[in-house]
């Protein structure tokens, strides 16, 4: 077992945290960032406590530095990373993907059309609300994940 929470090198999508946090209580990456995700959309700390472990835990291989030179670098990685993003968004911006495109379309469109239907106050449509429907989406896409870990297997 992993003694040290340290930012993982090797599983990361943006900063590590899910990976090294993943590491060090020896569990699936994709339920630590499933966590930090519903965290967000819930109760809206995610993405702060996120930022403040990717400042605070020390990356692998860096875990000797001194706190302030460790909490310094992350801060630097941060930057860079949003710096890097940046270049990335308005690269994606001057020749957008046709398939991203359609799905952020599409999914506009959903959203957009159960506000409405909502807003309208049709009494057999009352079940189409975001209290009953997010956790019917949640269910369905933890469902669909671990169907596709079993079919792997």
């Amino acid at each position: 077992m992993q003694t040290k929470l340290f930012r993982s090198r090797t599983d990361r999508m943006i900063g590590g945290v899910c990976g090294g946090l993943a590491q060090y209580l020896q569990i699936d990456s994709t339920l630590v960032r499933l966590f930090f995700v519903l965290f967000t959309l819930g109760a809206g700390f995610g993405v702060m406590i996120y930022f403040a472990l990717w400042i605070i835990v020390p990356a692998e291989g860096k875990e000797s530095l001194p706190l302030n030179e460790q909490m310094r670098a992350g801060a630097d990685e941060i930057a860079e990373r949003a710096r890097s993003l940046g270049g990335d968004i308005q690269s994606g911006a001057a020749t957008p993907n046709r398939r991203a495109s359609i799905f952020i379309g599409v999914a506009l469109v959903v959203v957009g059309a159960i506000y409405l239907i909502q807003n309208l106050h049709i009494p057999w449509l009352r079940w189409l609300d975001f209290d009953i429907l997010w956790p019917i989406l949640l269910i369905l896409g933890g469902a669909a994940l671990v169907w596709r870990q079993v079919r792997r297997q």
